[in-house]
């Protein structure tokens, strides 16, 4: 018998959450029914000074507003900090991680180029330091991340890099027609993993939770298209199973910006006091009836 499938809503507790927000977990939500699956809720607070526990709190009373529901407990990532750094650990032991000093002024004036998020794609700066000079680095305390010797892990994870996909069309996955793409995590650089001021990064722990939950498929926003790429590749050098992807479109505004918190996206609590219903957001977001 074929396992449940799997899916996580994993929202940051750094704001209130807003439509875009509603949109993902809705979708989630009936992607997870369509396929007769459960949706998880995973809370991802790994930047301990953004994420408050006043947004923790309004994450579950507003999807709970969007009748929404998940199974408990909610795994937090802030209280999973030791495996994460197990995960770098066991990169790091197999010279596939190096420490960088750069700070993000130097990587601008240095960098050829941008990554898929648009950021300046690291030049590879340390990568040349000698090891008397790491050595000193380290011994005086300069804050210092970990990036990915990413050559070195295409090698370790030995080709054929495939991601698993299922279309979207509207609100609804379409798995008749899943396929297979390469992955491309070369284009990223030397992405960070550990950061300066924080003991793991967005892609070291989403690999690791997915892994842990047993997520079997992750739907999620066309932004995070791109990082599927190196989440397929971590997934292949921790020996992790790898889920099937789906990503949807975003929620735009009229300037075609991606409606976010930097957008001024409304806040779900706001258009309640506004006097909004479950239902009228639902259908304004395309949800009616599901």
């Amino acid at each position: 018998m074929a396992s449940q499938p799997i899916f996580r809503f994993a929202p940051s507790p750094n704001g209130w959450l807003h439509v875009g927000h509603a949109y993902s977990a809705l979708f989630t939500d009936r992607a997870a029914r369509s396929l007769g699956g459960v949706m998880l809720l995973r809370i991802e607070d790994i930047d301990v000074a953004r994420c408050k526990p006043e947004y923790d709190a309004a994450i579950m009373e507003d999807l709970r507003w969007l009748g929404l529901a998940w199974p408990e407990p909610v795994l937090r990532q802030a209280e999973r900090f030791p495996l994460y750094q197990a995960a770098a650990d066991e990169l790091r032991d197999r010279d596939l991680l190096y420490p960088c000093f750069c700070s993000r002024g130097e990587v601008a004036v240095l960098a050829t180029g941008a990554d898929p998020d648009g950021a300046p794609l690291y030049p590879g700066t340390c990568r040349r330091l000698a090891a008397k000079a790491i050595h000193q680095k380290l011994a005086h305390r300069e804050p210092v991340q970990w990036r990915l010797r990413t050559d070195a892990a295409l090698v370790a994870a030995g080709g054929d890099l495939a991601i698993d996909e299922i279309p979207v069309a509207g609100h609804d996955l379409i798995p008749s027609r899943q396929s297979r793409r390469a992955a491309d995590p070369g284009r990223w650089g030397d992405v960070v993993l550990v950061r300066k001021d924080i003991p793991t990064s967005y892609h070291l722990s989403v690999v690791v939770d997915d892994a842990a939950q047993g997520v079997t498929h992750v739907s999620r926003g066309m932004d995070l298209f791109p990082a599927t790429d190196i989440h397929v590749l971590l997934q292949r050098l921790l020996g992790l199973p790898s889920p099937v992807y789906a990503h949807h479109d975003l929620i735009i505004d009229t300037a075609a910006r991606k409606l976010g918190k930097s957008a001024g996206a409304p806040a779900l609590r706001l258009l309640r006091e506004a006097g909004w219903t479950p239902a009228r957001l639902r259908e304004q977001l395309g949800f009616r009836g599901s």
